[in-house]
């Protein structure tokens, strides 16, 4: 009886590899690191100055006051793609008291950020912008926005948000004193991956 239990036993085993052999066996995961970011930015509206959002200059009686271009849009960028990486923030690598940075075009800026960025090994997964304005319309400019600030980064515009809303008159931004952005940015970890076994 015994050795009729053992022979039971082997059958069984071997039925059950036979069925493990015929079942597909799961691909490898990858592990791949992320990091999120998030980044603001605000600047007044004064006449006399171009209102350039995105890297593209808008028809508009007012601009925006800065160092540089004051674009909104791309700074709030940039701070997000360096505070992923607690990297700090645009006023450490662009200080507002350098004159070297004055009327600077901010998507060279951007490009400069983004090489800082794929340097350390990391690359934009996606990123998602909001500019809040209570003028001008700015839904008829998005897409030049996407492609303009797509080229910059090196990616497709489908990979980049950006949405526009007004403040309803409410605060600074609705009394049109000026105009502020948010960023949030997904960066990946491309210098290397291991696959999960």
């Amino acid at each position: 009886k015994f050795n009729n239990s053992l022979k039971t036993i082997d059958l069984a085993i071997c039925a059950i590899r036979s069925i493990l052999d015929i079942l597909p066996h799961p691909t490898p995961q990858i592990c791949m690191n992320i990091r999120i970011g998030n980044g603001y930015d605000i600047h007044r509206l004064v006449s006399g100055r171009p209102l350039i959002l995105g890297g593209v200059q808008l028809e508009h009686e007012l601009g925006l006051l800065g160092h540089s271009d004051a674009d909104v849009l791309t700074h709030a960028i940039m701070d997000a793609m360096l505070g992923a990486l607690s990297l700090g923030d645009i006023g450490h690598y662009f200080p507002p008291t350098d004159a070297k940075w004055a009327g600077a075009d901010s998507i060279e800026l951007l490009k400069q950020v983004n090489s800082l960025i794929i340097d350390r090994g990391w690359q934009i997964g996606n990123l998602d912008t909001v500019i809040v304005a209570e003028r001008p319309k700015l839904k008829p400019h998005i897409n030049a926005m996407r492609d303009r600030l797509a080229q910059a980064l090196q990616l497709l515009p489908e990979q980049i948000g950006v949405k526009a809303t007004t403040n309803e008159k409410l605060d600074a931004t609705g009394r049109e004193e000026g105009i502020c952005a948010y960023a949030v940015v997904l960066l990946l970890d491309i210098s290397a991956h291991s696959p999960i076994s």
